[in-house]
């Protein structure tokens, strides 16, 4: 069997499992986080175990257990979704585009999840639900967002927005800096090919509040000059 064939039927596999039982389980009324953290837990080792992907992890002294935070990091590659959570520790959900949430089967999952639904083509809309998901991280969650808003097609760092900042500022929590390095090598943008046995870098590094900078393009430019500084130079 063709390789991309082989990962490609094993990835729908991985993700049935998780996303058949949490629908299943909204469909009941009840969803508990800790099953749910559980599952993506094992559907992310069990995503890299089959690509052989070795994950190198910097700045560990940086993750606080049971802090309140918004985790910003760049965004290369699908599978920089399985390398974070396989990286932090905490109730870890995301921020992602409408479309996503429109697959069957999968996209209920996703909103069973708590994961956050935003409207890339309308502001307002993306604006409000980035509001709406205060209460997400008030209750012990943490939201990870790409502020890119789409994946590098290179690896290079593009221009940042602002939502995932407004949120954090909103809900008084400081930003965590993540930086991602090797996942565009895995599966590079807009293309099917995907190479096995790839090394992944993670760089973790020191919170970032918005009370410690004159303005809030302050923050951003320094948050982004944070993840920029653990990738390759151009």
């Amino acid at each position: 069997m063709d390789t991309r064939v082989r990962i490609a039927a094993r990835a729908a596999l991985h993700v049935l499992r998780v996303s058949g039982p949490t629908v299943l389980d909204a469909l009941r009324g009840k969803v508990p986080r800790e099953v749910v953290d559980a599952r993506i837990a094992r559907w992310a080792r069990d995503i890299l175990a089959d690509i052989e992907v070795t994950l190198d992890v910097s700045g560990r002294e940086h993750l606080v257990p049971d802090e309140h935070l918004v985790v910003v990091s760049n965004h290369q590659s699908l599978y920089d979704i399985p390398v974070l959570y396989r990286t932090l520790p905490w109730s870890l959900r995301m921020v992602s585009k409408k479309e996503i949430f429109y697959i069957p089967i999968f996209g209920q999952a996703m909103r069973a999840a708590g994961m956050v639904r935003v409207d890339r083509e309308d502001r307002a809309q993306a604006i409000a639900s980035l509001h709406d998901a205060r209460h997400l991280i008030k209750s012990g969650i943490v939201l990870w967002i790409a502020p890119e808003g789409t994946r590098s097609p290179d690896g290079r760092l593009g221009p940042f927005k602002k939502g995932g900042f407004i949120l954090a500022e909103e809900a008084g929590v400081p930003v965590l800096p993540i930086t991602i390095d090797g996942t565009h090598r895995i599966l590079p943008a807009r293309t099917t090919d995907i190479h096995l046995g790839e090394t992944v870098k993670v760089t973790i590094h020191p919170r970032s509040r918005r009370e410690d900078f004159p303005s809030r393009e302050a923050w951003m430019t320094h948050v982004r000059d944070a993840i920029a500084s653990a990738l390759p130079s151009p």
